[in-house]
Formats: structure tokens, C-alpha cells, sequence
């Protein structure tokens, strides 16, 4: 990781609203780095983590427009969790790679401080990509209900995806900061505030 650079890990549950909460840091001028943007980097066409993929689970994977097809990928690996951390194996380096470029070219910009949002940062084992870590939760409620309105599914159905994955309780443990967006949009804007004042020592830095 570059000298001079603080590097900020975001992360939370689905639904928990950590897009939102990453365009206010937007808004302060900060770079942010979105590791589900750099997963689809690293599998465009021509790339070296695309023909592995192809090798890996066949042409098959491919659409007719020449690009992966992700919602397949996804349905082959949730059966197979041999194939999954296969893929991981292919994917988390290129990954990490594209995230050490924008970081570098940040900091050669002049950056003090940058936001890298990952939603599975604690599952996948990268917090040692990051200095520190801010969880965005949200009450289980409040989760629930956005994930239904979101996705327009059921009750059942968004509590299943919900249990799936890692609870907010225990990213939580993780955190130094917790960023509660459980309310309004400018209830939510109004702890970034206060959040970012205590980071930066000025709300404008």
C-alpha cells in the first residue's frame, strides 16, 4: 500500500445502503474505490482472469454477446463450493491488483484518505487491504424491508438471502466505526457528518 494514503474500508449487509453512504464521501472530494465495480473489471473480455474463468467451467459461460455470464457463473458456484473457491482463486488477485493501481494513482494525486467499499471485505479475508474498518448496518427490520422493496420479493424470501450471508452483529465486531442508516437520508447524512469531522478534523478536508 502507497505511503501517505489512509485507506478506509467500507462495508455491510445487503441492503444496508453502503452505496449511499459512499456518495457523501463523494461529495467530500475523496476517491472511492467499488470492489464489485473492480470484479467486473477483472472478468471483461481479453482478460487474463476471463480465459481462466472459460477453461475453468467452459464456453458455456460465455453470452452470445461474448461477455460472462454472471448470473450463470453465480448459479454454478453456489452447488459447488470447490468451484467457488476456485473462482476466488482466479478472481481476488486480479482484483486486488486493479485495487492497488487506483490506490497508487490516488496517492499520487495528492489523496490522504480513500474509501474502498466491499461488501464481503471481512468474508473474503482482504481487511489487510484496508487501515481501518466502517460497518454500515442498519436495524434487521429496516434490512428486510428495503431488500423486499429493492429486489420486489417476499418476506421469506429476503429473509433467506438475509441469513445466507454474514450478520450485521458480527460485522459490526469488526468495525471502528459504525454508521447507522436506519432512518432518513438526512438523519443518515447528519452521522457521516459528524463521522467525517472526527476523521478529518474538518467536515471539508
Amino acid at each position: 500500500m502507497p505511503a501517505g494514503i489512509r485507506v478506509i474500508g467500507l462495508t455491510g449487509g445487503i441492503a444496508t445502503g453502503k452505496s449511499s453512504v459512499a456518495k457523501f464521501f463523494k461529495e467530500m472530494c475523496v476517491p472511492v474505490i467499488d470492489a464489485d465495480q473492480l470484479a467486473r473489471d477483472a472478468v471483461l473480455p481479453g482478460s487474463p482472469a476471463f480465459e481462466q474463468i472459460i477453461i475453468l467451467f467452459g464456453q458455456d459461460i460465455v453470452t452470445i454477446d461474448g461477455v460472462l455470464d454472471r448470473k450463470r457463473l453465480g448459479t454454478l458456484i453456489f452447488s459447488d463450493p470447490e468451484k467457488r473457491q476456485m473462482l476466488e482463486g482466479i478472481l481476488h488477485p486480479e482484483i486486488r491488483r486493479l485495487a492497488d493501481e487506483k490506490i497508487s494513482l490516488a496517492a499520487a494525486a495528492g489523496h490522504k484518505r480513500l474509501i474502498y467499499m466491499a461488501p464481503v471485505l471481512i468474508e473474503a479475508g482482504a481487511t489487510d487491504r484496508v487501515d481501518d474498518i466502517w460497518v454500515v448496518t442498519v436495524r434487521p427490520e429496516v434490512q428486510l424491508e428495503r431488500l423486499m422493496r429493492r429486489d420486489g420479493i417476499n418476506r421469506e424470501q429476503a429473509q433467506r438471502i438475509i441469513d445466507s450471508q454474514m450478520s450485521l452483529a458480527d460485522k459490526e465486531r469488526y468495525g471502528s466505526v459504525i454508521i447507522d442508516n436506519s432512518g432518513t437520508e438526512e438523519q443518515t447524512r447528519m452521522v457521516l457528518e459528524t463521522v467525517w469531522a472526527k476523521e478529518t478534523g474538518s467536515c471539508n478536508e
